[in-house]
């Protein structure tokens, strides 16, 4: 029996996808419920499993767009898997053990005679086609060959290019390797590049900067994170804080909460926070849903297990549909400032950077504290800069107060312990 294989859908929306890669060769034996290809959509890498066992014949080379539902590869179930072959084989070998054994004489004087030399011939010294294309490239040739009759052949060539490099100055001009290699971007990456672009080129598009003093936080985690990972199976970090002081001034400034939408500006009063996560096949933003009810242990805990399946190619498409504002982190890799873009059809982001210390003045006196600065990206088409101004200061206030602004005055039942 021939089972056919279809592209099945990745989420609403989306109407074709691209095979990015095949995990098995043509003529492979699968097993059921075995990656067999993983598929590129504009969204999320997803993972195909064979719906069958049996010998696979692949219809779609990798890198082909196809739609969505049609035909990709065949798998024939009918077809005996590797033990059955593996057992032919272990009989057959029994089979032979029993036969009798016969001796097999080696010739006595031409095993210890030493290799003749190549003779001479029209070919020696003579370098193939390939190797002759190499030489008029790099200029470097051979003196010999190592092929057949002598023949100057490519590795030769290259032996040759290595030696000559070895040979050079390491100060001399040219000498390094000016290599190049092209491939084509996934489906994932062609997406987000047009994002990105349409983003820049459609929106108002502007960034306020602040910077906050981290001492605050660094003092709770200190003090209370090794009995809240003890309780909630997590770690107390950075993300519960910032993500809870955003949905604070989200409450207080709920333009930029609000999205454009035709002629129309859409309010929301839930808080879906997107949250930047890198993961193998790219930069992806899975959503935390309704924020505004989480407590310090479930937006961590939410976080780990979303950043978890970004990082072992789980996420889905709904996962990362939605979410009224982002934060993305790029601290994470030592950056001190950056302007993020916006997420559309969100209208604003928060960028987090590195922690460092820095002199700074309190109470007329310099003192060392960490401080990390704090970037809003917003479109000005529905944010003024009273709203985003205002944003992040409301998110510097909550994170150098947290007790205060985050936990009514008392850490310990804000944290659940």
């Amino acid at each position: 029996m021939i089972l056919e294989m279809k592209v099945p859908s990745p989420g609403e929306s989306i109407s074709e996808v691209e095979i990015a890669n095949w995990l098995v060769n043509d003529g492979d034996y699968v097993e059921k419920d075995q990656d067999i290809a993983e598929i590129d959509s504009d969204k999320a890498t997803l993972a195909l499993p064979a719906e069958a066992s049996g010998i696979i014949k692949i219809l779609v080379p990798a890198g082909n767009t196809v739609a969505v539902g049609q035909v990709v590869c065949t798998i024939d179930t009918s077809a005996s898997g590797p033990s059955t072959s593996k057992t032919s084989d272990k009989a057959t070998s029994e089979t032979k053990q029993d036969l009798p054994k016969t001796e097999t004489k080696q010739p006595s004087s031409s095993s210890s005679e030493p290799p003749k030399a190549p003779t001479a011939t029209y070919a020696t010294g003579t370098p193939s086609p390939a190797a002759r294309k190499l030489i008029e490239e790099t200029g470097v040739s051979p003196s010999s060959g190592t092929g057949r009759d002598g023949r100057i052949t490519k590795a030769d060539v290259l032996r040759a290019v290595e030696e000559t490099k070895g040979r050079a100055s390491m100060g001399s001009p040219g000498t390094g390797s000016r290599s190049s290699s092209r491939k084509r971007m996934t489906a994932l990456r062609r997406r987000l590049s047009e994002r990105l672009v349409s983003v820049k080129n459609e929106t108002a598009m502007l960034t306020t900067f602040n910077e906050v003093d981290m001492k605050a936080i660094y003092d709770l985690r200190s003090q209370y994170k090794e009995t809240f990972s003890a309780r909630h199976g997590v770690n107390l970090g950075f993300m519960s804080f910032f993500t809870l002081a955003c949905v604070s001034a989200l409450k207080a400034f709920p333009q930029v909460n609000s999205m454009i939408d035709g002629e129309d500006m859409v309010t929301y009063d839930f808080c879906d926070i997107s949250i930047a996560v890198s993961g193998p096949k790219g930069l992806m933003v899975p959503v935390l849903r309704n924020v505004e009810n989480m407590s310090f242990a479930g937006v961590e805990k939410e976080i780990k297990r979303l950043a978890t399946r970004v990082r072992d190619g789980l996420i889905t498409v709904d996962e990362m549909t939605g979410g009224t504002f982002t934060i993305t982190n790029g601290g994470v890799f030592g950056s001190m400032l950056s302007t993020p873009i916006i997420n559309p059809p969100q209208s604003a982001i928060l960028g987090m950077h590195n922690v460092v210390e820095r002199p700074v003045v309190r109470d007329g006196q310099i003192v060392i504290r960490p401080i990390m600065f704090v970037a809003l990206s917003y479109d000005h088409r529905i944010i003024d800069g009273r709203e985003s101004v205002g944003f992040l200061v409301h998110v510097k206030e909550c994170l150098e107060n947290p007790i205060e602004k985050l936990m009514d005055g008392n850490p310990t039942k804000a944290l659940e312990l």
